[in-house]
């Protein structure tokens, strides 16, 4: 899926060169680009714009917890069609969600990184800086995903291994986030990232 800008604003004044050639800096591999602004000035809407022309993965670090919830909002109403994700992690201990008092919006942290492991194109992660602390070794997190695809075959004690090795919790009598039941053939999986 594309990115899908939607806002009532077109860009005007230095934005459309400013996002003309931060696209092109982009797609030609420059290691690193500023865009300079006052508050205010449209830095956000010029980098969704940005975004949308790119049309890759993207994770926005910013330096404080406060912004970059900020930020999350404001991106999530550039672009509410497709995977816009918060993450935001902390120093002094290990906190796996996040609450934004604002608009009263509990968001799963295992979400944000969910969705970047989940094929889609189209997402957005907006971070603190801290977010790359404690994360552990992402190949590590790629060696728990479990690949389910219609058609696949899988080895039905193979596939229970699995989850119970990525840290499910089989329940067949209630079936809560991060459990799983198992009636004759069928199992059931509720994610522990999403509800």
């Amino acid at each position: 899926m594309n990115f899908e800008l939607i806002s009532e604003y077109q860009p005007t004044g230095d934005q459309p060169e400013a996002i003309a050639q931060l696209t092109e800096g982009v797609l030609e591999g420059v290691p690193a680009q500023t865009l300079l602004g006052v508050t205010g000035s449209g830095k956000t809407f010029t980098i969704a714009n940005v975004i949308k022309n790119i049309n890759k993965p993207t994770l926005i670090l910013s330096h404080n917890k406060t912004l970059a919830a900020q930020l999350y909002g404001e991106f999530k109403s550039f672009f509410p069609n497709n995977a816009v994700e918060y993450y935001v992690s902390y120093y002094d201990y290990y906190q796996p969600e996040a609450y934004l008092p604002s608009s009263d919006t509990y968001i799963e942290k295992d979400l944000a990184t969910s969705a970047l492991l989940s094929g889609r194109k189209d997402v957005v992660v907006v971070s603190s800086v801290s977010c790359i602390y404690g994360m552990g070794n992402p190949s590590d997190f790629y060696n728990n995903v479990i690949e389910i695809k219609k058609g696949k075959l899988l080895d039905r004690n193979v596939f229970l291994r699995r989850l119970v090795d990525s840290l499910y919790v089989r329940n067949d009598i209630e079936l809560n986030r991060g459990n799983f039941r198992v009636k004759g053939d069928t199992v059931d999986i509720y994610l522990a990232y999403s509800d």
